[in-house]
């Protein structure tokens, strides 16, 4: 009887990780090439969460510790500043993966 909720277990992942797959590339990358904004293999990204960027992933490939964990302005002409003005993104406190929007700057 092991073998038939095995298999059953088996699909249910399968049908998670390409569920999880679809999100993933229906998320737009900031910064990235219009024609390409999906997330890249081997890179590492943070969800930018609230303000105008929200929702969008931010690749942080190859940012040292330090940058990681200090956050970034990030150019938009959507914000409160409008051209030229920046989101304030930093991690969120207990879940490094998301980064919480901390206001505008021009």
């Amino acid at each position: 009887m092991e073998r038939p909720a095995r298999v059953l277990r088996d699909l249910r992942d399968l049908q998670q990780r390409r569920q999880r797959r679809q999100e993933l590339v229906s998320v737009t990358v900031y910064g990235a090439d219009h024609d390409d904004p999906a997330p890249r293999p081997r890179h590492v990204y943070r969800e930018l969460v609230g303000g105008p960027l929200d929702g969008l992933l931010l690749d942080i490939t190859g940012w040292t510790v330090m940058e990681r964990a200090v956050g970034a302005p990030l150019r938009t002409e959507i914000g409160r500043y409008g051209r030229g003005g920046r989101a304030l993104y930093g991690p969120r406190p207990g879940d490094a993966r998301l980064w919480d929007w901390q206001g505008d700057t021009p």
